[in-house]
């Protein structure tokens, strides 16, 4: 699987910003997919935001739209989150995610280790 390597997690106040980062692994397949989601205490993994690495088309959960911009640099095999307006309820531990499409027509959904983000009221 791709291996993804996360960064810019931590603590900010309400209404403060964060940048998140994932690196992706060199891989023998194509990668078309990359993206976020998250997971607090006591709660399932929730999807927050997905772009496509070829012609950049985005999707955002409705309760980041507005708020969270995925963006992404094919130079580097990376895609940022960038999120602003943070609230309490942000607090989580995210994750990147990246789609391949690999041989014989098989899709697969690597996941990294996760960044704590913690938003103080």
């Amino acid at each position: 699987q791709v291996h993804l390597a996360e960064s810019g997690g931590g603590l900010v106040q309400a209404g403060g910003s964060l940048k998140l980062s994932c690196a992706a692994s060199e891989y023998p397949f194509r990668i078309y997919a990359m993206g976020w989601s998250r997971q607090a205490p006591g709660k399932e993994r929730e999807f927050v935001a997905t772009i496509y690495l070829k012609d950049g088309v985005t999707g955002y959960a409705d309760s980041v739209k507005g708020r969270f911009t995925i963006s992404k640099d094919n130079s580097k095999n990376t895609v940022y989150l960038q999120m602003s307006s943070l609230k309490p309820e942000d607090t989580a531990v995210y994750y990147c995610s990246a789609d391949t499409e690999e041989s014989g027509g098989a899709y697969r959904s690597s996941w990294g280790q996760g960044t704590q983000v913690s938003v103080s009221s």
